[in-house]
């Protein structure tokens, strides 16, 4: 901490972090969010070294030059690959300041909330490397509980379920404070995996990350889709032959895919529901459910839900943004900030140091 109030007068910015298995959100106070890029780097593989990072990488996917390899450092919301981690924060704080500032005073950065003291302390050291000079620690679900409008003075409990790519986090929130959470390893992620599995297993087509996401995001319904022979040309190369190939797709083929992923899902929900102190679970079956992240935009999701629950489902304002902005509303709060935080410096600096991949 020594020399960060000497250094106050180059400090422009305070920032909310959400490092995410498929995208790195960033938001700075009074600017709102300034930076949304994937959690991607492009390696070179004969220097190691990093020839791209966020967008630019994203877009070389499945297209890559010979030696280049797009790495994904982040696995189910923690990291999984240290330096190339570190590296790709740094890229992401530096492009997010203003005014050419070094150190940003402070930073939130969002954290599962059954994350490990290793993965926890491989965040705060990721952000050490990014110059940032102090970093809070916040579980995931208790911001996207204030960034989807819970107020943190409120008594009475909400859910919030926010479906990410690698991870779902429930958070039951009541008092400004989680009552209840619980996080798998499972996310929309999981859908794009299941459709290049089930083309390549039944219909003999090798398709890539990009066509999965297209398929999912654009075509597909988590919901029995009214028209089940709908279809779309999908595009890839042939199992046997290796050649260039396209099959046409029916929304009624995808749809039990996709459900088989969302029933996983569902019933993570219903089971923690039954885990709640009776007062919290009335407080739930008035209110029903705040669906966040990037996974509440599948189509029809809501409606899925809410058969599943029988509880009523809403979906946040810009629910992939829920996250980052309940991070930067902890500026506003700081004596909240404090109480909530789970940096536990004492523990961390016991911790073994994170694996370097």
């Amino acid at each position: 901490m020594m020399g960060i109030t000497s250094l106050k007068k180059f400090v422009t910015d305070s920032m909310a972090v959400d490092l995410g298995t498929a995208s790195t959100l960033i938001a700075v106070k009074g600017r709102d969010i300034v930076l949304d890029e994937p959690s991607v780097v492009a390696v070179n593989e004969l220097t190691n070294g990093i020839v791209a990072y966020g967008q630019e990488a994203f877009d070389m996917r499945g297209r890559e030059g010979r030696d280049i390899t797009v790495l994904a450092p982040l696995i189910g919301g923690v990291v999984a690959d240290f330096e190339h981690t570190k590296k790709m924060l740094a890229y992401f704080v530096k492009k997010a300041k203003t005014g050419g500032s070094q150190v940003s005073l402070q930073a939130v950065m969002s954290m599962l909330s059954d994350v490990t003291h290793v993965e926890q302390r491989a965040l705060l050291n990721a952000a050490e490397e990014a110059h940032i000079g102090k970093v809070f620690m916040m579980e995931e679900g208790l911001a996207a509980a204030f960034g989807s409008g819970v107020s943190s003075k409120d008594k009475r409990a909400s859910a919030i379920v926010d479906i990410g790519a690698g991870t779902t986090n429930i958070a039951i929130v009541a008092k400004g404070t989680i009552v209840h959470s619980r996080s798998e390893r499972i996310g929309s992620m999981d859908i794009n995996l299941a459709l290049a599995n089930h083309l390549r297993r039944h219909r003999g087509l090798q398709v890539g990350d990009e066509t999965t996401e297209k398929l999912k995001t654009d075509f597909a319904t988590v919901i029995l889709p009214t028209d089940i022979g709908k279809t779309v040309h999908t595009r890839g190369r042939d199992v046997q032959t290796g050649s260039p190939a396209a099959v046409e797709v029916t929304v009624g083929e995808i749809y039990p895919v996709i459900e088989s992923i969302m029933r996983r899902i569902a019933h993570v929900v219903a089971d923690t529901l039954t885990e709640l102190q009776p007062e919290v679970a009335a407080d739930i079956f008035d209110r029903g459910i705040i669906l966040t992240g990037g996974g509440a935009l599948l189509n029809g999701i809501d409606q899925y839900l809410r058969e599943k629950v029988n509880l009523p489902v809403i979906i946040s304002d810009e629910p992939r943004y829920a996250t980052v902005r309940g991070l930067l509303h902890m500026f506003e709060e700081p004596e909240l900030l404090a109480k909530v935080s789970r940096n536990e410096p004492h523990i961390l600096q016991n911790s073994e140091v994170p694996f370097e991949a």
